[in-house]
């Protein structure tokens, strides 16, 4: 229920709790009424307002107009930009079970990779990335030799790489620059995802560097829209004279 007493404004405790009655399976077709939600739990239209509005960005909810508010039985996983995570990190706090297949893992010549970053060798890492059994992704990483074979070396299927550098390798990801576009999905990975050959895909570009600049890793995601989306919280920045 809601404590006046908290210093956690009402409506952020309010949609933290429809979350959790969501998730429960309390609510499964749709949530109470504004007003039933504003006489359960004693707060303004405003406060149920907020909370509802927050928890329909958040892909939890759907508005029909005319009709409420629906629980969203296909929630997109939902990866916010505001910070560097892993797609197993992504996953599991949206309440899902991370997984992967090794597609691929081998070296590429300098001359055959095409990646600006690099201008050596390189060795790539691809993999079929899943939420809950689903096939989300196809995640392509670019390393360097020394590291890539290093990397190899672990089991793929289960481990999750980033960790694998902290932890392992003794690497620090130390800051992102990442590219969000749109692409056409080649056709031997459009069968991977379970879409139709020359569907489109979220496409994710990103580097990643240690605190030396030096380049850790090139990245590339291709996501199934229906199933991901991006996020990232912006303020307006007013110069005052």
């Amino acid at each position: 229920m809601i404590d006046e007493t908290l210093y956690i404004p009402l409506h952020v405790q309010l949609s933290k709790s429809l979350e959790e009655k969501i998730k429960a399976q309390e609510y499964i077709e749709r949530i109470p009424s504004e007003r039933e939600l504003m006489d359960i739990y004693s707060v303004s239209r405003t406060t149920v307002r907020e909370a509802v509005t927050k928890l329909v960005n958040d892909g939890l909810l759907i508005k029909v107009h005319g009709k409420g508010t629906y629980v969203n039985k296909k929630p997109p996983i939902q990866e916010w930009l505001s910070s560097l995570n892993s797609f197993t990190e992504t996953v599991t706090r949206m309440g899902l079970i991370p997984g992967s297949k090794l597609l691929t893992s081998k070296k590429l010549a300098a001359d055959k990779h095409g990646i600006d970053v690099f201008k050596e060798d390189v060795f790539m890492i691809e993999r079929l990335r899943y939420a809950s059994d689903k096939p989300v992704a196809i995640e392509q990483h670019y390393y360097p030799i020394s590291i890539g074979e290093r990397l190899s070396e672990f089991n793929l299927d289960k481990e999750t790489i980033y960790d694998l550098l902290e932890n392992e390798l003794g690497i620090v990801l130390d800051e992102a620059e990442q590219y969000i576009t749109t692409a056409i999905i080649e056709d031997h990975l459009a069968q991977y995802l379970e879409i139709p050959y020359g569907s489109n895909v979220l496409l994710a570009e990103r580097t990643i560097v240690d605190g030396k600049g030096n380049v850790i890793e090139y990245y590339i995601g291709q996501y199934r829209p229906d199933m991901y989306t991006f996020r990232i919280k912006t303020k307006r920045n007013i110069n005052k004279k």
